[in-house]
């Protein structure tokens, strides 16, 4: 009989968490804590394991000591560079037996990124050969924030790899997707279980939440705010008109399958829009079909972010016209809700609006709020916000155009390194940042910097981040920097910028002769 290894989620039925000898699997997981958390569920179903590890010392990784599993396990420290993923195969079939149990390979995703693709390809044919011919089963747990581009790469290796799942965090719990899973002659894939974290270990929750209603008689009724139609009367007898949406909130509260529509007139709105849309959520189960329409106000990034996550289906923008708002009404009919809605809705809106500062930062504090906004796993990857470094004209100083730069929003943060001018702009998206700049300073920005540099991927703003505090002396990083506002013999107006240019003389040769 072959050898079976327990992945060791709890309350998860057997095929999904059994690993094959030999076999080939794959977990990611962006935050590195959950990782850690399930490397040591795992070790403590083992009765032999091997540990090798790349990101840090393996003795950290089993920091708590599981409670139970193997009384001994060899442990492998591999450089985390490029040469040492390619010799790893060389180095498992020199010291890797039948006898090593599983063998678990914790790595962080940047270090794959250091292949290309066609290397990928090869390292994971050369060690599925391997596996094979030593008996082995491996197991990669890989975390990071770059995860997102080892996921994708990962879905051509169906044939290579026995399983691949990714631990996603989601606020008040866990979702574990498989994506594929070879165990005991099945392939189950495509799943998606809800986990949550008890005493380090990651247990299935049971929902029993209904969410499809008993009765769907009202599924072709529609509940909206007078406002969304324009004017216009109810369109049919299915149609009912509130005055505001708090009565719309109040009907919709014995609702089922209905379409329940409210309106956003100012931004100021969204928080309390955002409990009434979480609420009938939570309460009234997928089946109920909410969206938002605009009427006179554009929507932030930010908000639209919180909306749906709160649970709205759709939301209508305020340039779209009456016939096409009623289109997107038609689109929705028989969808069910499917993305998970956290329960403790204050820590959600903290989540998904995480930054309450805005302004000028000391270099310190600048990088801390940035590496806490790349950390949220709720914010989509690589679309948190932009990081711009500016450079000014040389006739002005740095100090000088901090005087003209006034962020707005919360999460917009601006710092200065030297002679550059650092700003983060939180939820802003590269095709936004001409009008974002715009807004911040109050001369045309074209004007006041030479060249600037944007990064907007979640691992070039850490980057970026790290290099700056290392280049940085520790002296200049600490000294606290005057107010902004400064003299105002030093603010610079649009009349000093054009004195700044030195005119120059031009003979006009009204001849037509050609001067050599």
């Amino acid at each position: 009989m072959k050898n079976r290894y327990a992945l060791g989620l709890q309350q998860v039925q057997q095929e999904l968490v059994t690993l094959q000898n030999p076999g080939f699997y794959w977990i990611t997981s962006q935050r590195q804590e959950d990782a850690r958390v399930l490397l040591r569920q795992v070790v403590s179903h083992q009765q032999a394991a091997t540990l090798v590890s790349s990101d840090e010392k393996p003795q950290s990784l089993l920091t708590p000591d599981p409670l139970t599993g193997p009384a001994r396990i060899p442990l492998f420290s591999l450089p985390a560079n490029k040469t040492g993923l390619q010799h790893l195969e060389n180095d498992f079939a020199r010291v890797l037996n039948s006898r090593s149990g599983l063998v678990l390979f914790y790595s962080n995703a940047a270090q794959w990124s250091k292949l290309s693709e066609d290397e990928l390809t090869l390292w994971v044919k050369r060690m599925r050969r391997l596996l094979i011919k030593k008996q082995i089963t491996l197991l990669l747990i890989t975390s990071g924030a770059s995860i997102i581009h080892l996921r994708n790469h990962l879905q051509r290796y169906f044939r290579q790899l026995d399983g691949v799942a990714h631990l996603e965090f989601q606020q008040d719990s866990w979702q574990y997707r498989i994506n594929w899973w070879y165990s005991a002659d099945k392939l189950l894939a495509d799943r998606a279980i809800r986990l949550s974290c008890n005493d380090n270990q990651f247990i299935a929750i049971n929902d029993v939440e209904q969410t499809t209603p008993l009765s769907l008689n009202d599924e072709n009724q529609f509940l909206a705010q007078e406002g969304v139609l324009e004017g216009a009367p109810p369109l049919s007898s299915q149609w009912q008109l509130f005055s505001d949406n708090e009565s719309v909130f109040s009907r919709a509260q014995q609702a089922n399958a209905a379409t329940v529509i409210f309106s956003l007139v100012h931004n100021q709105d969204i928080n309390a829009l955002a409990k009434m849309v979480h609420s009938l959520r939570r309460s009234r189960g997928n089946a109920l079909k909410i969206v938002v329409r605009e009427i006179s106000t554009s929507l932030r990034y930010s908000d639209e972010r919180l909306l749906l996550a709160c649970g709205v289906n759709a939301i209508v923008p305020g340039a779209q016209t009456l016939s096409r708002f009623l289109t997107t009404l038609e689109g929705i009919q028989g969808q069910q809700f499917t993305r998970h809605v956290p329960a403790n809705l204050p820590a959600l809106m903290q989540a998904l609006q995480p930054l309450q500062q805005k302004g000028y930062l000391q270099l310190e504090p600048f990088c801390a709020a940035v590496q806490q906004l790349m950390s949220n796993t709720l914010l989509p990857e690589n679309d948190k916000g932009l990081m711009v470094a500016l450079r000014p004209v040389p006739q002005l100083k740095p100090e000088q155009i901090l005087t003209l730069c006034k962020p707005r929003r919360f999460g917009d943060l601006v710092t200065l390194i030297n002679d550059r001018i650092y700003l983060f702009l939180s939820s802003c998206r590269f095709n936004d940042l001409d009008i974002a700049l715009k807004s911040i300073f109050s001369l045309p920005h074209d004007e006041l910097f030479s060249n600037r540099v944007v990064w907007f991927e979640d691992n070039q703003i850490l980057s970026e981040v790290h290099k700056i505090r290392q280049l940085t002396p520790v002296a200049q990083r600490e000294v606290p920097m005057a107010p902004i506002e400064a003299p105002r013999a030093n603010k610079v107006s649009a009349s000093d910028l054009r004195g700044a240019q030195t005119p120059q003389p031009i003979v006009l040769n009204l001849d037509g002769d050609r001067r050599r």
